[in-house]
């Protein structure tokens, strides 16, 4: 049977074959082995959430633009799977994806189960977002360093960047013991970190080295030079 053609012009099978080596070959090789959430990354098609210049680059394992954006990239695969393992994310939980431009790591975590909102500031990656869910997932736009209060607490909270300086009203969103996943890169290498609420307090826990864009909003302020 025939099949139809894809955004980089390669037909179904070609990319559900591409999808399958980027589990395969980018995921289960750094230890990502649960299985929800391998099945939601061969679910979700990453070549549709992707500025089409860009659709032939989907499956490798690098950070891309994403489709309607201004600046906004998508994780790298392997980036995103590590953090979204750490996060436990379950059937259920309240998600908020930060930065998440034209919705990809939303559309996982929504294929896991869970109920998302994304957060997003670049006007053009919303508008891409909110075209490809049609209301099936709540697209806010935004300040990303605010997040979105009316619609928490979260569960989970992922950051799709890096933020420079401490994500704390994002971190007051958490549910108790919620969690939230980002590339922390307040330090001189930046590392995939966890971040957990327990009470009045939160802890953090490294994961492993990482790099991503630093998200508006998450910059450290720029010191005077004499």
């Amino acid at each position: 049977m025939a099949t139809n053609a894809g955004a980089d012009g390669l037909n179904d099978a070609a990319t559900d074959e591409r999808r399958l080596r980027m589990v395969n070959g980018q995921l289960r090789t750094c230890d990502v082995d649960d299985i929800p959430l391998l099945t939601a990354f061969l679910a979700v098609a990453r070549e549709q959430f992707t500025a089409p210049a860009f659709a032939n680059y989907a499956y490798l394992d690098q950070d891309v633009p994403a489709a309607g954006a201004q600046t906004r990239k998508l994780l790298a695969p392997r980036t995103l799977g590590r953090l979204l393992q750490a996060a436990e994310v379950k059937p259920g939980d309240r998600a908020l994806e930060v930065g998440g431009g034209s919705g990809y790591g939303a559309a996982v975590l929504a294929e896991i189960g869970a109920d998302v909102t994304l957060l997003e500031s670049d006007a053009g990656a919303a508008a891409a977002a909110e075209k490809a869910f049609a209301g099936r997932i709540s697209v806010v736009t935004g300040d990303l360093d605010k997040g979105v209060a009316s619609k928490g607490p979260f569960d989970v909270i992922l950051i799709n960047g890096a933020f420079g300086v401490a994500p704390a009203a994002l971190v007051a969103q958490l549910s108790e013991s919620g969690r939230l996943v980002a590339v922390d890169a307040r330090g001189k290498s930046p590392r995939g970190v966890l971040i957990i609420k327990s009470g009045r307090g939160v802890s953090e826990r490294s994961l492993f080295d990482a790099s991503a864009d630093v998200l508006p909003g998450f910059a450290k302020a720029a010191a005077f030079a004499f």
